[in-house]
């Protein structure tokens, strides 16, 4: 609950830390700044200024559930989870999305309590309610994120946004960062029918570029597994990804009906972990 992790939380006027309004309805900093809990249980820590019109809409967001509540994507949950430190106890998931990976890897570390950091409100209404040791909040994962310096045992980051020198700042001294990015590989089958965005093959190198001045490399891994995907299932996943801003709809319709049905589909992903 978010109760359970505001002591890792700083106001993002003052930086100063937050409390539980006595009426449990919102958190407040030493300056009165003063920010709403949401009926759904997340709260926003957004500054005035920011701009929140990039994070995944609500039909994005109830796509992703669905894929991901089916099960498909288990063995990257799994993989994630098993690289988790086990004397974890601060738990941050930049670009949380629903939650599916935070609670996963709190699942494997009963001590724990995670936050889930995300930009989509309507991703954060389901987050707040993925695992009873998490919290979930509004922010962006390109300005400085709400959270004390060094509060972070482990920051989990899956196919999101990574900004280095934020990540260096709220991760404890030999604390860990994992990453999980999608190869080539990844969806290859639908990539190329279905005309969809693919991964581009510097994709590793870029990652590396981002967080190498801030953060050392401690390895990697591939994971690579089959999926079998009804055309339900290949909408969903389409429609949770990036591409859902750039298929027509009509279009795309058309290019499923193609399909085997069901269709069988490589996943294939690179676990890195990064330590600093």
């Amino acid at each position: 609950m978010l109760q359970d992790v505001v002591e890792y939380l700083v106001c993002p006027h003052c930086g100063q830390g937050l409390t539980t309004a006595p009426d449990g309805g919102a958190l407040r900093c030493p300056e009165r700044h003063t920010f709403d809990i949401a009926r759904q249980g997340y709260v926003s820590l957004l500054p005035g200024d920011a701009h929140t019109g990039t994070g995944d809409t609500a039909a994005m967001v109830a796509a992703r559930d669905a894929f991901l509540g089916a099960g498909h994507y288990t063995p990257v949950a799994e993989a994630l989870a098993a690289a988790a430190p086990a004397d974890a106890r601060c738990v941050l998931d930049l670009g949380a999305g629903t939650g599916y990976y935070l609670a996963a890897a709190l699942d494997a570390l009963p001590a724990a309590h995670g936050i889930a950091l995300d930009i989509s409100k309507f991703a954060l209404r389901r987050a707040a309610r993925a695992h009873p040791r998490a919290g979930a909040v509004v922010c962006d994962a390109w300005r400085p994120l709400p959270v004390r310096d060094g509060c972070a045992d482990l920051v989990v980051n899956v196919f999101a946004p990574r900004n280095g020198p934020e990540l260096r700042r709220v991760l404890r001294p030999g604390g860990t960062l994992l990453t999980v990015t999608p190869t080539p590989r990844h969806l290859a089958e639908l990539v190329g029918e279905l005309k969809l965005l693919g991964v581009d093959g510097r994709k590793e190198e870029r990652l590396a570029a981002t967080l190498g001045p801030h953060l050392e490399s401690a390895g990697s891994s591939e994971h690579d597994f089959a999926v079998l995907l009804d055309h339900e299932a290949v909408r969903t996943v389409v429609g949770m990804g990036p591409s859902a801003w750039h298929t027509d709809p009509a279009a795309l319709a058309e290019r499923i009906a193609g399909l085997p049905d069901p269709v069988r589909v490589s996943a294939s992903v690179t676990l890195s972990r990064f330590v600093r």
